[in-house]
């Protein structure tokens, strides 16, 4: 394999790992603009989409097993809105994140035990194919993912922009006082934010666990932590950030993986931190992120 088919195939495989990074950013994005509160529950989201489908795609079948597990995020995240982050409504944003940490302790606590040492298969059609073109070779996973992710962050721009839901988020993002004054019901837009992002980290979920990886173990909702760059680079509150963030995070994991033994000087595992000292280097440019809005004082 020569040098430039080796460089497009980890472009490839990091722009398609990137689109689903972005799926994960974009659940952090809508929570965030709806209730500028960060999230720190969404790994356990994943893993609970993720669990549902690996747990009855044998039974059922995987198309089914996928709406199933898309469906059962959903609820797990507008319950999660529902029966405890509304108890909380009002109080300081910083509290609100760690009662989302309490809440992904208690999640992840129970799937783990419910996953064990085992890792699920998740039953997906495309098994270990490999397409190949012009000496580079792509798995059909990772084509369905950038299809998948690139389908689903559409339509949600698209009921973003053009749907009474979307134009809600919206004013709820301007001035969650005026939205209200308005009659905007923010508890409705919060629980639609939670269900949706829900649902897109079960997609991740399915994503991230199918060909090359062996499938859904306790470790697979630490791709979350790995998101989190993406939304943070990108911007908590814009959803283009997510897109760009999810991208710039996927294809420097893939890079700086890929080149690893000539970046050897830098140490093993440099493809687990690179997203983060991009997000380091990003930060210290645009504290705010590429697409952020700057918040102004009057002092």
């Amino acid at each position: 394999m020569t040098d430039l088919s080796t460089f497009l195939e980890l472009l490839i495989n990091g722009v398609s790992m990137g689109s689903v990074y972005a799926l994960i950013a974009l659940g952090f994005v809508v929570i965030f603009r709806a209730t500028e509160v960060v999230n720190f529950a969404h790994a356990s989201l994943l893993l609970a989409g993720g669990y549902v489908i690996a747990s009855l795609h044998d039974d059922i079948g995987f198309w089914p097993a996928v709406g199933v597990g898309i469906a059962a995020a959903a609820v797990v995240g507008a319950a999660v809105e529902f029966l405890v982050m509304r108890r909380y409504r009002g109080r300081d944003h910083s509290v609100l994140a760690i009662v989302t940490i309490g809440v992904d302790i208690l999640l992840t606590t129970e799937l783990t035990r419910r996953l064990g040492t085992d890792v699920l298969a998740m039953g997906d059609p495309w098994g270990d194919a490999v397409l190949t073109v012009g000496g580079v070779s792509i798995a059909h996973t990772r084509i369905a993912a950038f299809a998948a992710a690139a389908l689903l962050i559409t339509a949600f721009l698209l009921t973003f922009r053009y749907t009474s839901w979307g134009v809600a988020m919206r004013a709820a993002a301007e001035s969650s006082e005026t939205a209200a004054l308005m009659g905007v019901r923010l508890g409705r837009v919060s629980l639609g934010a939670w269900a949706v992002a829900g649902g897109l980290a079960a997609v991740a979920a399915l994503f991230l666990t199918v060909f090359p990886t062996p499938g859904l173990e306790r470790a697979t909702s630490l791709a979350a932590l790995k998101a989190f760059p993406a939304a943070i680079l990108g911007g908590l509150d814009s959803t283009t950030g997510a897109l760009v963030g999810g991208l710039i995070v996927g294809v420097t994991e893939s890079l700086a993986a890929g080149y690893q033994s000539e970046l050897a000087f830098m140490g093993r595992g440099l493809g687990d931190v690179a997203p983060y000292l991009v997000m380091t280097v990003i930060l210290l440019l645009r504290p705010s992120g590429l697409f952020g809005t700057k918040e102004l004082a009057r002092v």
